[in-house]
């Protein structure tokens, strides 16, 4: 035997009383107010539960005897009222899901959009410096014959490239800022701190990623790997070095090794990661990851 679905039962049991209770007027009323919210289509699959348990109070209050009846069409009508809140209540839910949902959408590609624009401007800035070298070169060789005149050259060329490099530095970090944020929005989680070094970008990241002694990252750690694998996949041509930090419970390596296989498990590269050991853990320094643009 076939079970109806509960909206279908609560549609059926709805017209079949309403059909046997036309000489109560309160029970028609309150089965004219649960056919109502059945008919509204917004709100047709919501709440089922509680309207089927506002029908069956109402059928309840129908075959109540007179010293029963009060009270029978108290729960009824509470029932009932619950039953529309329900229904009203999940419908907004719905729908401010759907909202939240594309309001994340919007969010994400407007991201992407200004890093492309990022990106654009990069190279062109690029090309833009490479035409100056070449046009530098040619100013200095028409210029050797005089010294003076080589000089005056090669002093302007100095300060166009000067404030050219200026500008591709400027333009780089506004890209990797729209980068950090595209991470963070697409993660959900923040990167950690970082800083500017001669050997690159340099994360890090303190024992409170860990879990107690053990290699195995924390909540905190593990949200710290989901960020820095979205940041690793908005710079694909970026390279991490991962460094783990060590101390008489935990070898560095192991803690390196840790995230490594988080960041590959999150998408990013194998080839693109490298994982070694380095001195001793502080608080604030379990490991360090120094990513290469």
């Amino acid at each position: 035997m076939r079970v109806l679905p509960v909206v279908m039962t609560v549609a059926l049991a709805v017209a079949s009383v309403t059909a046997t209770a036309a000489d109560n007027p309160v029970v028609v009323q309150l089965n004219q107010r649960l056919a109502t919210l059945q008919a509204d289509p917004a709100l047709a699959e919501m709440a089922a539960y509680e309207k089927l348990q506002a029908q069956h109070a109402i059928a309840a209050f129908d075959k109540a005897r007179r010293s029963q009846r009060e009270t029978a069409q108290y729960i009824a009508e509470r029932r009932v009222e619950i039953a529309e809140i329900a229904a009203r209540t999940q419908a907004a839910r719905r729908d401010a899901d759907r909202l939240d949902r594309t309001r994340s959408e919007l969010l994400v590609e407007a991201s992407r959009r200004e890093a492309e624009r990022a990106r654009r401007e990069t190279e062109r800035l690029r090309v833009q410096a490479q035409i100056q070298a070449e046009e530098t070169e040619r100013l200095r060789l028409a210029a050797e014959a005089e010294a003076l005149a080589r000089q005056e050259a090669e002093t302007t060329l100095d300060t166009v490239a000067g404030q050219q490099a200026n500008r591709l530095s400027a333009a780089r970090q506004r890209e990797l800022k729209l980068a950090r944020e595209e991470a963070e929005l697409v993660s959900g989680a923040k990167l950690p701190a970082s800083k500017f070094e001669a050997r690159g970008e340099v994360f890090a990241l303190g024992t409170d990623a860990f879990a107690g002694t053990s290699a195995k990252l924390s909540g905190g750690g593990t949200s710290s790997a989901s960020a820095l694998a979205a940041y690793l996949q908005a710079n694909p041509k970026a390279r991490a070095r991962i460094e783990g930090y060590g101390d008489q419970q935990t070898p560095g390596q192991r803690r390196a090794d840790a995230l490594r296989d988080a960041l590959t498990a999150a998408g990013v590269q194998k080839s693109r990661l490298q994982s070694t050991a380095k001195g001793t853990a502080t608080k604030a320094r379990a490991l360090e990851v120094v990513i290469t643009h």
